[in-house]
């Protein structure tokens, strides 16, 4: 990945100059000299790293080269650590710690030194690669545009699928064991298992668990408990109170009271089946099933003693061809018959060496897919060719092909994916700010594409990766953008195994006490429970090269010391990402978090922060700060007033509540996300200087001083804002300036409202790019259905806690209403009786949840007009509702054809 450390640290160089060149006169020649030699640098390196994978020298070649160009991007941004403290105010602590570094004109020597040792370094190793006679490619610097990603269809699985659930619901196989080989389907398999209608009628709780070769058994029992029974937050802290034994005796308790499903994904020893299998009755226990997928046939045939096992044989031909012929040929018509039929022909033997393996066929097509002509289909076909004949494994060598046809941009992006837990559900939105921090995403990538922000740019990234096939898409939102994403467990391997050799991360998990890692650690992922945080303080705190540091534990958990948690990081002085996330036990945020001033990713997401020093106002190069904390009644966080000074932040988190005093924004032009902009403890009119936001949330806790002037002068911010959340704390008082905000933001595409309202706008033109609501406590009155359903671009509709008035007995969906309505979902909704539907209302409807509803006697009858319903989930709903939507029930006929019905957990009155 050389070319890929030189571009971006050649390109970060740039922006620097750029930005700060007249503040650069003690080093301007030492800089431009070595951005020179960077520059000169990229081909070759583009060369060395296609080289690397069968050559001893060029893997050389490759660690030196980045090697050099990682430590010029230090001693440059200790250099720009000058520049902050000349142009900016900062704290003494911070001034003490990094002024003496630039004291006399000898300091300053010592760094031109250091610099030029770096560039004689780089061209001394450019002279050599010449010498040596390398080629000089010239790269692409230009990525290609983002293309609309269409997911594969699922090949060879139906008649695979009802036969594994005719074990589940009618034989007495207490256990099932999916085995095959790595890549074979078996999850996708056992998902398609889990969620058929007839599974989901015969059991009563489900469970989904993913087993790493390292796991907790607690941790595993006590998930797949709050799966079983979805319960409160209160309930879920007195579950994490109680012992082992307790959780097991319950869950074995519950397993013989209920019908009972567990999926235990991906087990790997014996030993780790034993563990877990104390929880399960024995198998003579009324109908409670488990379901399990391992690679290991002796595992396979361990657990599955006295049940069932299936072996996930590879595709046959025809669905082989099948599953590669509609992702490589997918829209590709523009060929002439003769170069088509030559690329069917190339395609035919290719698929011959992925041996049926799903996971292989996907990316090879994903790899070729992108392929315009037939030279660049002869080339790879010519590469699986020489693979085979040298006796390498088809699915790695088909996996890892894929990666190195990835463009230097993408290499790294892909790799730090590895850094999350398997399985790991990867929000999107968050991993295209990680990127952004750690520099993979760069102002010249965004002018090259013609794209408005970087975010933008990291974004078509992520969607090439998907459409090469390389990530999975986990969720898409409103408007189709993918919102959450995940990597299938080989290429995860795959990841892991480059990130290995390129030196790019380590992962460290606490349970797994040898593991320890060697070399310059720049990222590191430390996978722990809530035991393990005073381990960390011993071994990563003289780190000084650390870049990048992601915590990976149990939601909620409780570190025995704080203390360490955080003080232990006040030696990482060159830290770019932070991520700090659930910790519930009170923490009050040391000062020495103010020496990292490198730090552009913090997140404290849902952690119990009381307290933060005013050293946070070093960090002034932040682009993201998420303070989204938890927070106790009795105790609210206390911020202080130096956010201004962060005026590259694009993205900002607010806690719902604080003690703070008025905090200053006005600074923040550059921001893009201001969640959650408080009355209490924020000036409104800062909105009016913040003309780059797209993202808004505003919680009201008292009225809003002339309103309608604030309005009108923050006109061209709210025009832009694209996300709109309202949360009204004070009442029915200020229902009316609830919806003149709501009107003003006249291009909002997603508005989430949470409080009493006035009414809704009559005219929906008002709403045209409307295509996500959220509504919660509004208390509407029941004629307000009739204004939604006329909404012209709805598409995602979420109706919660009262959001109509508590005397709205029934709600209406009427004929021609609510077009292109794709997901509704009712919740809490606790004084609705009955719902009628009317034919030709929501015609397009795919996706339908019930929760919660207590009273609600039945489904509407007009749900037999909605044929395109492909999911209805309905959770917490009495017994009685249930048993009329079961096979003989009333109301069977009404939604016997809806491809997958998922009946959760009785509410017991």
């Amino acid at each position: 990945m050389a070319e890929a450390v030189v571009c971006f640290v050649a390109e970060g160089l740039e922006e620097f100059v750029s930005r700060n060149g007249e503040y650069l006169s003690e080093i301007r020649d030492q800089v431009q000299l070595a951005l020179t030699e960077l520059q000169l640098m990229r081909s070759f390196a583009k060369f060395v790293d296609r080289r690397q994978g069968d050559d001893v020298e060029a893997r050389s070649w490759v660690s030196r080269i980045r090697d050099a160009a990682y430590d010029l991007e230090v001693i440059v941004e200790t250099y720009s650590l000058k520049v902050v403290l000349r142009r900016k105010g900062v704290s003494q602590t911070a001034m003490k710690r990094y002024a003496c570094m630039f004291i006399d004109r000898s300091r300053v020597r010592k760094i031109e030194s250091k610099i030029c040792d770096i560039t004689n370094t780089i061209s001394e190793l450019r002279l050599s690669l010449q010498t040596n006679r390398i080629e000089v490619l010239i790269p692409n610097y230009l990525p290609p545009r983002d293309t609309e990603h269409h997911p594969h269809p699922i090949v060879g699985l139906e008649a695979k699928v009802e036969e594994l659930v005719m074990h589940l619901v009618e034989n007495e196989d207490p256990v099932i064991a999916i085995w095959g080989m790595g890549g074979t389907g078996k999850t996708t398999l056992a998902k398609e298992v889990y969620h058929h209608n007839a599974v989901r009628r015969h059991f009563d709780c489900f469970a989904w668990m993913c087993i790493s070769e390292e796991f907790e058994v607690r941790r595993v029992l006590e998930e797949i408990l709050v799966q079983f029974i979805s319960p409160t937050n209160e309930h879920r802290e007195e579950i994490a109170s109680m012992d082992d034994d307790e959780i097991a005796g319950i869950l074995f308790r519950l397993q013989g009271e209920k019908r009972c499903l567990v999926v235990i994904d991906d087990i790997w020893t014996n030993q780790a089946w034993s563990l877990l299998r104390l929880a399960f009755p024995p198998y003579d226990a009324t109908g409670s099933k488990i379901l399990l997928t391992t690679r290991n046939e002796e595992v396979a045939i361990y657990a599955a003693r006295y049940g069932f096992i299936w072996h996930c044989n590879p595709l046959n031909w025809d669905e082989s061809w099948e599953l590669f012929e509609n992702i490589a040929f997918s829209g590709r018509n523009d060929r002439g018959p003769e170069i088509f039929e030559r690329m069917k022909e190339l395609g035919v033997r290719m698929i011959r060496h992925c041996e049926g393996l799903p996971v292989a066929i996907v990316t090879l097509a994903g790899l070729l897919a992108r392929k315009k002509t037939l030279d660049e289909w002869n080339r790879v076909y010519e590469n699986i060719h020489r693979n085979y004949i040298e006796g390498y494994t088809s699915v790695h060598w088909m996996l890892a092909m894929s990666y190195d046809d990835l463009p230097y941009y993408l290499k790294p992006c892909f790799l730090y994916l590895g850094q999350f837990p398997e399985d790991f559900e990867i929000p999107a939105k968050e991993l295209t700010q990680l990127w952004i921090a750690e520099g993979f995403i760069s102002l010249a990538q965004q002018k090259q594409r013609l794209l408005a922000t970087v975010e933008d740019v990291a974004y078509n990234c992520l969607s090439e990766l998907v459409e090469r096939r390389i990530v999975q898409v986990g969720k898409r939102g409103s408007v189709r953008k993918i919102k959450t994403c995940r990597m299938h467990d080989i290429m995860r391997e795959l990841c892991l195994s480059k990130a290995r050799e390129e030196d790019f991360l380590k992962i460290v998990n606490f349970s797994n006490i040898g593991h320890e890692p060697t070399g310059k650690v720049r990222r590191l992922a430390l996978y722990f429970d809530g035991n393990d945080v005073e381990l960390v303080s011993s071994r990563y705190e003289s780190h000084d090269h650390v870049r990048s540091l992601l915590f990976f534990g149990p939601k909620n958990w409780i570190p025995k010391s704080t203390t360490y948690i955080l003080s232990t990081f006040k030696d990482l002085k060159f830290l770019r990402v932070l991520k700090v996330e659930y910790m519930v036990r009170e923490v009050r945020l040391p000062t020495e978090i103010g020496n990292m001033l490198c730090l552009k990713f913090l997140s404290l997401r849902k952690s119990n922060i009381i307290w933060l020093p005013p050293s946070l106002g070093n960090l002034i190069c932040l682009q993201t700060l998420n303070l989204d904390f938890c927070h106790s009644n009795d105790r609210t966080p206390i911020i202080p007033n130096v956010i201004w000074k962060m005026e590259q932040l694009r993205h900002l988190y607010l806690p719902y509540y604080s003690s703070s005093s008025v905090l200053r924004l006005s600074n923040l032009c550059n921001l893009q996300t201001l969640s959650c902009v408080s009355s209490d403890f924020c000036d409104m009119s800062d909105l009016t200087k913040l003309t780059n936001l797209r993202k808004l949330g505003i919680r009201l806790s008292r009225p809003v001083q002339n309103l309608e002037e604030l309005l009108r002068s923050a006109s061209s911010t709210l025009n832009r804002i694209q996300s709109l959340f309202v949360k009204n704390d004070v009442g029915v008082n200020i229902q009316e300036e609830v919806m003149q905000i709501v009107l003003s933001c006249c291009r909002i595409y997603k508005l989430k409202l949470y409080g009493p309202i006035k009414e809704l706008s009559t005219d929906p033109q008002h709403y045209p790019n409307l295509t996500k609501l959220s509504l919660c406590e509004c208390h509407l009155e029941d004629d307000q259905m009739a204004i939604l359903e006329r909404l012209p671009n709805l598409r995602i509709l979420s109706l919660q806690s009262l959001s109509f008035q508590e005397s709205t007995k029934t709600l209406v969906c009427s004929s021609g209403g609510f077009l292109r309505l794709e997901t509704l979902s009712l919740e809490d909704l606790e004084t609705l009786e009955e719902w009628r539907i009317e034919e030709g209302a929501m015609p397009s409807l795919l996706q339908l949840g019930i929760h919660c509803c207590y009273i609600l006697k039945t489904v509407p009858h007009g749900l037999i007009y909605i044929t395109s319903l492909r999911d209805f989930t309905i959770g917490r709903m009495p017994r009685t509702f249930y048993s009329r939507l079961q096979e003989g029930g009333e109301d069977f006929y009404i939604v016997r054809r809806v491809p997958c019905l998922v009946l959760g957990d009785v509410h017991e009155e």
